[in-house]
Parts: C-alpha cells; structure tokens; sequence
C-alpha cells in the first residue's frame, strides 16, 4: 500500500500542500481523503518513520513541520465543508492526529535505538579512551587529563561545564585515606533543555588498583567473545561511555524531557568523603530527580548498607621468644579481640533488612539485604624469634537501613569493653545506609525506562555494598535511584578481568537515552 502514489515522499508532500492553490485545482473533501485515509499522506509519513527511511531525527521533524503542517491544511479544507458535514469530519481529523502523534511517540524511541545501534563502535571508542587513563585510587592520578578528556565532549553536546578541584585544606581534614596525591578534580555539566525539572545523572571516574590475574592489560579495553575487558568498565566507566552515546542520540534523534546536572567525581573508591560528598555540602547537587550509575544491571537498587570501618590496637610485652614466658604476645592476645567479634558477627548476620536482596544472589542463598561484620586484615610482629608487643587488626561493620549507624558502633565497643586486654578500640562512620521509597513516581519512571530497553520488568532490590549515594539521597527535594552497567558477579568488578558484556552496554545505554527523551 505505503509508496504506491508516492505518499511517502517529502516531494509529494509538498505537491499536495502548495500545488492546488498555485494552479487554482480545487479538490474540496478529497484532498482530506488523501491526507487522513490508511495509507494516505499521513500514515505514509508514520511508516517512513518506522522504516527509517530518512535517517536520525525524522521523529522531530515530522512533529514539528510536517504535521503541525498537515492540520493547518485540515484546518483549512475543513472550514470549506458544508457545517452538517464539518463537525464529523473534524472529529475525523482531530483522531487522525492524536493517533499520528501518539505513534510519533513510540517510533521515536525506535529510531533512537536504531541510532545507538549504529554508534556501538563509537561507544567502545570512548569507553576505550576512559579506561586508558590510569585513575585508580589511592592515588588518584589522572583526575585532570580525564576530566579535560570529557569537557570538550560535553561542550559539543550543548553542556555548561565547570572543572570542580576540592580545596586542599578540605581534601586534607575530610580525606584522611592514605596514598592519596594532587588534586581531586570532578566534572560539573549542566544543560538547559527549557524544560520544568532537572534530572542529575552521577557516577565516578576512579577505579580500584589493578591487581594480579588478567589476561590482558587493565588499561587497554580488549574486546572478545561478546565482552570488553577492562578495569572500570563495569565500575563505572562503561556507564559514561554510555552517558556520552545516549546524549547523542537524544540530541540527534529526541527531545530532552528534563535539564540535566552531569556530576562526574573522583575518590569514591577511596570511602569517607568523595568529590560527590563535597558536591553536597557546596550546594552544587541541584534537581528534582537524580539517577546514580554506579551499580549494575542486575536490578533497580533502592538501598545498601552504610560502613563503620574499626580498628583494634592490642598492646602486649616484647621479650626474646626463647623466653617467651617473660613477655606478653601481641598477637595472641588480639586472638582473644577476634573470638569475641566473630561470636558478635554470628549475631549481627542471622539479622535481616526489610530490602530484597539482590537477584544475581539468589543463587546464594541470599534472599534479602543483611548486615555484615568482616574482620579484614591484621598486622603484627617483626621477626620470629621476638615476641610482638602490637598488634594491630581491623575490618569493617556493614549496616542495615534499619539499624542506626552509632548502636552497631556502640554494639562493637561494648563487646570489647571487658576484655582482660591492653586494648585501644577505634571505629569510623562512612557513608550511611540509604533507604529510598519503592512507592515514589521516580523509581517507577525509572524503570519504566529500564523496561523498555531491555524488554524485561526490572526488580527492585537493595545493595550489599556501599554508595557515596547515600550521602546526598536526603538532599531536600531530589529523589533518587540507582541503576548501573554490569552484573554483580558475572562482571567481576574490582577483580581481575573485569568486564561487561556488549549486550548490556548497549542496553544500558538504550536505557539512559529512554530515561531523558521526552
């Protein structure tokens, strides 16, 4: 039917506005007939759209001049009409419409995908470009080639951007991290899309240290078998690389429904205070909404732990251990601390969050958020025949949303407390648990977005791990949710071979650019 006058074409189109009147043809209600009719101008210009026959942005462009110009001519032929006879074909014409723009609608996010398809190997470009900077934290290197990487790409997609360098007597009270050298550079973009909300997307560009154990080199993305290897292609430089696609597309193919605040930070590997957490407490996160990328794709996340990390110091007596019995063993004694904490953590895990757990640890056994108590590292002794005099261990507590941050640091102290050990006892607040609401219109458009990317109904869950997130989830007035690229165990993150397959880059970015256009 589509193509067989012609209809489909910009020439005929034309044709059929302008002709008649330049030659004085009258057609009257047939020139109606031809606009309205299945498989008349109208529906011929829709199924242009479906084919993709005339490339990115013919969405914007059939709603904006095609068919405001299409009704004007309506418009006009109707006013010609007999009046017993106008006011059904005005109905008439008014459907037509709706249902045009309606499908305008739906086609647009086709013709979105469609160009996201065709821009994948220029999305592992710039996810190879990210990669390649070495910005693993401690120390946090690269912080100003990556972010001077990234502003002239967000210029050119119409952004304000603003270099942020966290003060140095800032950096040196909140960032106690060992290691840590330079600045600490974060990427501000703002967009003014003259819409009424403002949404703010957020993820890190540090990354954890390497490690032994790959297969290829960490800094150099290798693609093979359907992945991309690479460290911080899972957490999170695969959801920039995305970030940048998505913009493009909706640049050249939609609309932007919201503003956008583009928050891009560093040290969020480090823990304690991120260029995120100094974006809070400056004022400088500001929207309606806020979408953080750093997370995978197993589910929509709604909640993690917060982290208290503890230190023991067990002091003792040193002696030549040939006299042993003259002194007092460090080590031994900090055996005593870990018993009584291991006894605490038995109790501490067999509680539970309200929070679902995640889907990729169902297989686990996990079926819902718990807390954790970890003891993770321990330093003592210097030589084998000294008997130590210190000792020092230390770990971390992993918090429910439902448990208040100072009970499970008052829960671990008084545990000690009574121990028959030279004990000095130290624990420090993270970043807090974060709760979001399941009910609230963000995390249902969210999804709704994440739904029509990937074809499946995304669940809601909550996250075993920490997110500088939760430190501006209470920021007056945004709203919040997490989604990034990735699976929590499939991708390995901050393991070796850490990877994404190309699948979920892609979806991910199908995702992002559903979340904006409007």
């Amino acid at each position: 039917m589509y193509g067989g006058m012609g209809f489909e074409t910009d020439t005929f189109l034309e044709a059929s506005l302008k002709l008649p009147e330049r030659y004085k043809v009258e057609l009257g209600p047939a020139r109606l007939d031809v606009i309205l009719r299945a498989g008349g101008i109208l529906d011929s210009q829709i199924e242009n759209l479906r084919r993709g026959r005339y490339g990115p942005g013919r969405a914007n462009y059939l709603e904006n001049v095609i068919v405001p110009q299409l009704e004007e001519k309506c418009a006009d032929l109707l006013k010609g009409l007999p009046p017993e006879s106008r006011a059904l074909r005005d109905a008439e014409v008014r459907e037509a419409f709706n249902r045009a723009r309606g499908s305008i609608n739906l086609l647009r996010h086709m013709e979105l995908y469609r160009y996201l398809d065709s821009k994948t190997q220029k999305m592992l470009g710039a996810l190879r470009d990210l990669v390649s900077f070495d910005t693993v934290a401690p120390p946090g290197n690269n912080y100003h080639e990556i972010v001077d990487y990234l502003v002239p790409i967000f210029k050119d997609l119409g952004f304000e951007t603003e270099k942020v360098v966290m003060p140095e007597d800032v950096f040196d009270q909140r960032c106690g991290a060992q290691g840590l050298a330079g600045d600490r550079v974060n990427l501000r973009a703002r967009l003014d899309a003259g819409a009424e909300k403002t949404l703010v997307i957020y993820t890190h560009l540090d990354v954890v240290p390497a490690g032994d154990g790959w297969s290829s080199d960490p800094f150099d993305l290798d693609i093979r078998d359907g992945r991309v290897y690479g460290r911080g292609v899972a957490d999170s430089k695969g959801a920039v690389a995305a970030l940048i696609v998505a913009l493009q597309a909706v640049r050249a193919c939609g609309r932007h429904r919201y503003n956008l605040e583009v928050l891009l930070t560093t040290d969020e590997e480090v823990g304690g205070y991120s260029g995120l957490c100094y974006f809070a407490d400056e004022g400088l996160v500001n929207g309606d909404c806020m979408l953080c990328m750093d997370s995978f794709s197993d589910d929509i996340i709604i909640g993690c732990n917060g982290i208290i990390t503890w230190q023991a110091v067990v002091r003792g007596k040193s002696v030549h251990s040939g006299a042993s019995f003259l002194g007092e063993n460090a080590i031994e004694k900090a055996l005593v601390v870990i018993e009584v904490l291991l006894d605490l953590k038995k109790r501490v895990e067999a509680r539970r969050s309200a929070l679902r757990a995640s889907s990729e640890l169902e297989v686990y056994g996990l079926d819902q958020v718990r807390p954790m108590l970890n003891v993770t590292v321990i330093h003592g002794g210097i030589k084998e025949n000294i008997v130590p005099d210190r000792c020092v261990v230390r770990g971390d507590r992993r918090v429910i949303s439902e448990e208040r941050m100072e009970d499970a640091a008052a829960e671990m102290e008084r545990a000690v407390a009574d121990l028959d050990v030279d004990l000095e006892w130290r624990s420090w607040m993270g970043y807090p648990p974060m709760r979001i609401d399941p009910g609230h219109p963000w995390v249902a458009e969210v999804s709704e977005a994440l739904e029509k990317a990937s074809g499946k109904k995304p669940k809601l869950a909550g996250a075993q791990y920490i997110l500088d997130q939760a430190y501006v989830v209470d920021v007056p007035d945004i709203r919040s949710c997490v989604s990034g690229v990735g699976r929590q165990t499939d991708s390995n993150p901050h393991g070796p071979d850490e990877n994404v397959t190309l699948e979920d880059l892609s979806i991910y970015a199908r995702f992002l650019a559903s979340l904006m256009n409007g």
